[in-house]
């Protein structure tokens, strides 16, 4: 395929566009590939107007979509957009993004977010990531019901590769304690506890698409299909999108589980939450980095480092749990003031630039990940989309440092900032 085009697209498209284009760079050559994207696709916003067109209705809404009506959303977007920062002028050292997460040095303080079903949003996603996460040397956030096992992640990634646990309750916690020791056993290098999905919200995009696990097919999302012919042709070509971690505890051994029955126990048993006695039993379990995610006041953040958390993890979950919760950059500096140096800070929920990035590092956080824009990645340029995201988001951050004046990301936060719509929580 001629580089010139997204991967995954469908083979008359391609020789229209090479057609149009001229073969400018040879088969396979990363140089084309990246100078394309660049010219094409060369922020977030564009990768996701590229996105919508590439992918069936359903799946657009199921990765674009918040909880009710996408308030938390938009509060998130419109948040990161009121931070302004002040940039200083007369040192001209260059910017060096590398930055170390719980002993390791990675390099950028950016990291991919955890997806539920993200197979859903773009077909092998979950393997696509980790491979991202390797190519570019970013953690990588794989989820309990993410596309692929946290074992094939940690093959793929390496010590890259960080869990996020979910609960599943039933006899005495054994699935999520196995969960963890398969964690451990494969070598992820820290486990997310989510805190911040304690019911299941209502996603309103998702029940006007009939959008349940397992997903029924219907002659209207077959119509949505066949209108997106790059996601139908990447989903042929990979596995059917379905939990990879939960098929052990359903089937008996030596038979597959099939999808009905892993939707099922997902639907009886998983909970989205913990209480601090069971962030406790992890801790005691758990011999590395432990980070509680979802944590939107300080008072939380403080508990969680009395309970030895290494580290918090700011975020409202997306705006896809509660249009009511603030946006997470105005509840990031009480949280980090609350920790001071205690824990390691980290933050989600909106980024679509580096400019975020260094917004939130600013804040007090010392990485922020991306969810969202990891697989409109994907859905906008194929397999190696993510690839480009990442390489995006870094060199925004480094353009944004320079602009700022500093050299190194943690000096970001003796710039002088305003962030009118923060939280001042007690």
């Amino acid at each position: 395929m001629n580089d010139d085009t997204p991967d995954d697209t469908p083979r008359g498209l391609t020789v229209r566009l090479r057609h149009r284009h001229g073969a400018a760079w040879g088969p396979g050559s990363g140089v084309g590939r990246e100078a394309t994207w660049k010219r094409r696709l060369p922020t977030l916003a564009d990768i996701e107007r590229a996105a919508r067109r590439r992918l069936p209705r359903f799946a657009y809404d199921f990765l674009a979509g918040g909880t009710g009506d996408d308030l938390g959303v938009r509060r998130n977007r419109a948040a990161l957009d009121a931070v302004e920062i002040v940039p200083r002028y007369g040192e001209l050292g260059a910017a060096d993004t590398t930055t170390s997460l719980f002993g390791r040095r990675y390099a950028a303080p950016i990291g991919i977010s955890p997806a539920g079903l993200d197979g859903l949003a773009w077909p092998d996603a979950t393997r696509l990531l980790a491979d991202t996460a390797h190519a570019a040397d970013l953690p990588y956030i794989t989820g309990t019901l993410a596309s692929a096992s946290i074992e094939e992640v940690a093959r793929r990634c390496g010590d890259r590769a960080w869990f996020q646990l979910y609960g599943i309750p039933a006899d005495g916690h054994k699935v999520t304690f196995d969960l963890v020791s398969r964690a451990e056993a494969a070598g992820a290098t820290a486990l997310v506890v989510a805190v911040d999905a304690p019911v299941r919200s209502k996603r309103p995009r998702d029940l006007r698409h009939g959008l349940v696990v397992p997903f029924r097919p219907t002659l209207t999302t077959a119509l949505q299909v066949a209108g997106a012919p790059a996601w139908a042709l990447a989903a042929l070509r990979s596995r059917v999108p379905v939990f990879a971690n939960m098929g052990r505890y359903v089937a008996p051994p030596g038979r597959p589980a099939t999808l009905d029955e892993v939707a099922g126990f997902v639907q009886r048993e998983l909970r989205g939450g913990f209480t601090w006695d069971e962030i406790a039993e992890l801790r005691q379990r758990w011999p590395r980095a432990l980070v509680i995610k979802g944590i939107l006041h300080p008072a939380d953040a403080e508990r969680a480092v009395r309970a030895e958390a290494d580290g918090v993890f700011v975020s409202n979950h997306g705006g896809r749990q509660s249009d009511a919760a603030p946006a997470a950059i105005d509840v990031l500096p009480a949280v980090a003031r609350a920790v001071g140096g205690d824990a390691t800070v980290l933050f989600d929920s909106g980024v679509r630039s580096g400019l975020d990035v260094s917004r939130a590092i600013a804040l007090g956080a010392d990485a922020a990940f991306s969810g969202r824009g990891f697989l409109l990645g994907l859905a906008a340029a194929g397999r190696r989309g993510g690839d480009h995201v990442a390489a995006l988001l870094t060199d925004e951050l480094r353009t944004a440092m320079g602009q700022f004046g500093v050299d190194r990301p943690e000096r970001l936060r003796t710039l002088d900032i305003r962030h009118a719509t923060a939280w001042n929580l007690a």
